[in-house]
């Protein structure tokens, strides 16, 4: 019987499918998910917490008459709690822009566009699409002011239903996109089951990031009824109210765009990456999917995935809630990130699949476009979101290496620079002294030894690197004295400056 279970060898390759996992290890891999919350639970950051909390209640309040985004998860569920250490980007050589606009359902969305005052005269763009329920812009500034200072221009918004974005439309189209990608609605089409804010509202989000005083930006006409909302957009701009097109525009080199977003917004990101002619490249932040046809919905999807026969471990392969129509064709590079768990950490009594998490990337590998699916020990749904409470759990270091990984992706594949080969196949992650240090095991492995991580390109120089096992370690690889980066990493220290 003893040779029949497997001792979870953190350091090791994915133990083989239907085995009994070890206990002790499955244990300590549970406790990983506790590990963010030691970092919020002093005196001093849950004052800090406070004050900002109620620095963004008094924001919402502020809003002109015709906005309309309660109810929200911001009022009715959790209060949406930023981030107070990142509050002094601007203060940093941070720039930062609030910007409105009118969804093509006639909402008004809520976003912010980011730059470093220091860099290229133009750089790339890149939209992020953060996810639903709790989903507010804030969580993902982290994201957002790591990007811009690898020298990017990056664009955060609230979909509908979120944050200080709308909860509804204008007439006709009240519920289009309305409740945004709630489960419990997942079977409307109309009420948000569709990702309608997700894959349409970060069309919308596209468009203003990219339109300029000669093309300013304009509401296409609405995904249910075909009503043009332009005229509320009008209105809006000479009333004062919103920017006609994106201030920052001038620093945009429109040739090289990228997609990423989380949850809801990781869905969008793999479907419009391949959708979007303007779209190079993308990041999926749990997790990558296959565009496909017929679209199912989230709740189907979920019940369907691989990974869930035992519990609720992942999403599916398939890009759910997408719009009708054929899918596109896989032609450009996307990186997924995924964890061991999905909403909370459950035990695994036996080993899954350790491929059931790459089914979408190896698909990527087969079509010969560039991908790879980093899963992260004992993280969660929640590893990619800022939010200060342990209300939520994840690990310490999962948010780390989401960062490290999102920003050498887009340095590759949008700025092309040679150097980011290095920072992706570095082995800095497989031997992590940070991560060990708060690791219940002392385990410094922060890739899953559940499920294999994975990584397929074309390297600069022309030749390929394909790891089908990022934990063990692979042939080419670099270590963390010759990737180019830090030595000690952390998303804070880049957003901060520090």
């Amino acid at each position: 019987m003893l040779s029949a279970v497997v001792a979870g060898a953190p350091a090791g390759a994915a133990p083989s499918t239907g085995r009994l996992v070890n206990p002790i290890a499955q244990v300590q891999n549970l406790l990983v998910s506790q590990e963010r919350e030691a970092q919020f639970d002093t005196p001093a950051m849950l004052a800090a917490v406070a004050k900002s909390t109620a620095q963004y209640q008094v924001e919402r309040a502020k809003i002109d008459s015709g906005r309309h985004p309660n109810p929200n998860t911001c009022t009715t569920i959790v209060l949406c709690l930023p981030d107070p250490r990142l509050a002094n980007w601007a203060d940093e050589g941070g720039i930062v822009d609030p910007v409105l606009y009118t969804a093509r359902s006639g909402a008004t969305l809520s976003g912010h566009i980011w730059a470093t005052k220091a860099g290229p005269a133009t750089r790339p763009a890149i939209l992020f699409i953060n996810g639903s329920i709790i989903g507010y812009e804030q969580g993902w500034w982290y994201i957002a002011q790591a990007l811009a200072r690898a020298g990017f221009v990056v664009m955060t918004f609230d979909v509908q239903g979120e944050g200080m974005s709308d909860q509804f439309g204008q007439a006709p189209d009240q519920l289009e996109g309305a409740f945004a990608g709630t489960p419990a609605l997942g079977l409307s089409q109309q009420l948000g089951g569709s990702g309608i804010p997700f894959f349409e509202g970060g069309e919308d989000s596209l468009d203003f990031l990219l339109s300029t005083p000669d093309h300013p930006y304009v509401p296409v006409p609405s995904f249910t009824s075909g009503t043009s909302h332009a005229a509320k957009q009008t209105a809006r701009v000479e009333a004062g109210l919103d920017p006609a097109y994106d201030p920052l525009w001038s620093m945009i080199d429109p040739t090289e765009v990228g997609v990423s977003g989380h949850s809801y917004g990781a869905e969008a990101t793999s479907w419009l990456t391949q959708s979007d002619p303007r779209v190079k490249a993308g990041v999926a932040m749990d997790t990558l999917c296959l565009p496909a046809s017929p679209v199912p919905t989230e709740v189907v999807g979920l019940l369907t995935s691989p990974t869930n026969a035992t519990g609720l471990f992942g999403l599916p392969r398939d890009c759910f809630g997408a719009p009708p129509g054929p899918p596109p064709a896989i032609t450009k590079p996307v990186l997924g990130l995924s964890s061991d768990y999905l909403l909370f950490p459950e035990p695994y009594v036996v080993a899954p699949d350790p491929e059931a998490k790459n089914q979408a990337s190896l698909t990527y590998s087969q079509d010969g476009v560039d991908s790879g699916e980093i899963i992260v020990r004992g993280g969660t749904h929640y590893e990619y979101g800022d939010v200060p409470t342990g209300l939520f759990p994840a690990s310490k270091r999962g948010i780390d290496m989401a960062t490290w990984y999102t920003v050498a992706w887009f340095q590759k594949y949008l700025q092309h620079d040679p150097a980011a080969d290095a920072l992706l196949l570095t082995k800095r992650w497989q031997d992590d002294g940070d991560g060990a240090k708060v690791d219940p095991a002392h385990n410094a492995n922060d890739y899953s030894y559940l499920y294999n991580s994975r990584l397929d390109i074309t390297r600069a120089d022309g030749g390929t690197f394909d790891c089908e096992s990022l934990a063990t370690g692979c042939a080419g690889q670099t270590t963390a004295s010759t990737d180019g980066g830090p030595a000690d990493y952390s998303y804070l220290s880049v957003d901060t400056g520090n």
